[in-house]
């Protein structure tokens, strides 16, 4: 099997009313916006879909919304990960039909070791005709999923990629040169998609692009040409409110630029808080220097 998500993805965020309740009218015009500016494909329930504090109910509303406004327009992966290797498994043996792909993150918080991890998506892979795009992030996890055992998952068939979030450019290019055909590696750090795709990384699965997604789309595919040129100006373009994004957490910056926007409000679910007042204040003067390019 070979991977079919390249290009721009982007993790969509999960919008709220002010008394925490999803706001899917939100939610519908957010997916309408990200297909409009040229998305490759959408993420639903990622970490930044705040997929840790939705009941599994409120995460299948959200898949059907999202299905039902895309309406087959661009590929959907789901997100479906957990550090009990069994439950997940059945979860994938269950999943509704319209889904296209998984992002499966690495087992958190028991912290296993690399024969833990290998066997961990060696089951769950068994559990599911679906391509699997796993996902390294020790930063969340605890966790590192080593080049080598990245490679010895890629051999599994419908294993087609991994979401790399471990900033470590040593052993990003360790998997790209030595992964098998078909299988590819995407970003998951918006802050450096262009130099990664420089060096054969596939794309990216983008929190900025939720905001910004005509620039994010934009840049990927100029690195996809090889057009670095083009990539590199847009790159810089949008480093200012990259940074700033991430200052704080995710996805309050991301949901800062989206209400100035005027596509949703900014509420989070708690353990997570608004960001500052004047982290939102120089998020909201990007966001208008931006619309303005």
């Amino acid at each position: 099997m070979k991977n079919p998500f390249k290009g721009a993805g982007v993790a969509l965020v999960t919008p709220f009313h002010k008394n925490y309740s999803i706001d899917f009218d939100a939610l519908r015009k957010l997916v309408r916006y990200q297909i409009d500016n040229g998305i490759d494909f959408l993420v639903v329930q990622g970490t930044t879909g705040e997929s840790p504090v939705l009941s599994w109910e409120e995460k299948l509303e959200v898949l059907k919304t999202v299905q039902a406004e895309n309406n087959g327009a661009v590929k959907i992966v789901f997100g479906v990960g957990g550090n009990d290797t069994i439950s997940v498994g059945e979860i994938l043996k269950n999943l509704p039909k319209g889904i296209d792909g998984i992002l499966s993150v690495s087992p958190y918080y028991n912290k296993p070791t690399q024969e833990g991890i290998f066997e961990h998506y060696k089951y769950i892979a068994s559990c599911t005709d679906l391509p699997i795009i796993l996902y390294n992030v020790p930063g969340r996890t605890g966790s590192n999923v080593s080049a080598e055992t990245t490679l010895k998952l890629a051999v599994i068939d419908n294993i087609v990629a991994m979401k790399e979030a471990s900033g470590d450019l040593g052993q990003i290019m360790d998997i790209v040169l030595n992964k098998p055909e078909g299988f590819d590696v995407l970003s998951g750090d918006d802050a450096i998609v262009v130099p990664l795709m420089s060096i054969g990384v596939a794309g990216v699965i983008s929190v900025s692009a939720n905001s910004f997604p005509k620039a994010f789309c934009d840049m990927v595919h100029a690195a996809q040409k090889n057009d670095l040129i083009n990539a590199s100006k847009l790159h810089y373009e949008l480093h200012n409110v990259t940074q700033l994004l991430f200052a704080e957490g995710n996805p309050g910056g991301v949901k800062v630029a989206l209400k100035k926007l005027g596509i949703m409000g900014a509420t989070m679910r708690m353990p997570l808080q608004p960001v500052s007042e004047e982290l939102e204040m120089k998020i909201e003067q990007e966001t208008e220097r931006l619309i303005k390019l």
